[in-house]
């Protein structure tokens, strides 16, 4: 089991530790990490897609080697498919079974009344633990030993699905009508929540959160993370493609290439025994970091003075 309180003991602790589990980051991120977990707030993470938002909280998890609970986000998410269901099929399943025990059940009532009161006794018995699915949302809460909860793509959501959030993130508890109030057991749940910034995040939400914006990483943290990613690849070649990926950012594209994209490239590159780049490798390969023909179009006519200059450089 991990030493959580020793690898959370100071942010350049917890920074090494992070690093240690090839997540490359800044102080800043590892601030932020640092604070959540001390201070039990969430994490709400802004950026553009593919700068390690998502794989912030699952390396999180890794490090602390708790459970990761995923909630992926999307239009129409309710509380049926985040918090709690009922299990339907077995309370029908159940139903049944009283229809056909009902003399049995009834069996020496005395009045009206009393018979509904029996009856009454198994209805809460249908609304009960035992018949209660549990969603992500309630799953974090109910950990043992805590976790951490990944709300992923919480732009993508309704404005009404914040609202659940609010109750949540507040006291780390919610309410079932059936049940009563559901507290975290022992030690909250370490929650991230990620947007790429598709809508506007409510100002209700946002004050719950600690807030961290992930930027691209300059060439020299990028050179590192991919380094950690891929070390076999020369270095060289490793400090020729950041470049000319950090060129090719500049250039007016309808998606510009992530650092999932670089690694992917530096592997690549790797797998075709590559040891520098050249403007025929590039445009062989640029398929692997440009994910539109339109993009690939229009760095066409750049491509070779584009190659040069990361080659110069």
């Amino acid at each position: 089991m991990a030493d959580i309180p020793s690898i959370a003991a100071s942010v350049s602790s917890l920074k090494q530790h992070l690093e240690t589990h090839r997540y490359i980051c800044s102080d800043q991120i590892a601030t932020a990490v640092y604070l959540a977990y001390h201070l039990r707030k969430p994490v709400l993470i802004e950026g553009p897609p593919g700068v390690g938002k998502t794989e912030l909280a699952k390396t999180t998890a890794e490090m602390f080697e708790l459970p990761l609970i995923r909630l992926q986000c999307y239009e129409g998410l309710d509380e049926a498919k985040a918090l709690y269901e009922w299990k339907y099929g077995k309370q029908l399943l159940y139903t049944q079974v009283l229809k056909q025990t009902l003399d049995e059940v009834l069996q020496g009532a005395k009045g009206f009344a009393e018979s509904v009161k029996r009856l009454h006794e198994f209805g809460d018995i249908f609304f009960s633990e035992e018949f209660l699915e549990a969603r992500p949302l309630l799953k974090a809460l109910r950990e043992e030993r805590g976790c951490v909860l990944l709300i992923d793509e919480v732009d993508k959501s309704d404005h009404e699905f914040e609202s659940l959030l609010l109750e949540i993130l507040s006291d780390y508890q919610v309410s079932i009508p059936e049940i009563g109030t559901v507290k975290a057991r022992h030690t909250p749940p370490l929650v991230f929540l990620t947007s790429n910034n598709t809508r506007e995040i409510s100002d209700a939400l946002k004050r719950r959160c600690l807030h961290l914006y992930i930027p691209f990483p300059d060439i020299a943290l990028e050179q590192r993370i991919v380094n950690a990613r891929v070390p076999e690849i020369a270095p060289q070649l490793r400090e020729q493609l950041v470049r000319f990926i950090h060129d090719l950012r500049e250039q007016d594209l309808k998606k510009v290439p992530s650092i999932s994209e670089t690694i992917d490239w530096a592997r690549t590159l790797l797998l075709l025994h590559a040891d520098r780049l050249d403007s025929e490798l590039v445009r062989n390969t640029m398929n692997v970091i440009l994910k539109f023909q339109e993009d690939i179009e229009s760095v066409q006519p750049e491509l070779r003075s584009l190659t040069d200059k990361a080659v110069r450089s």
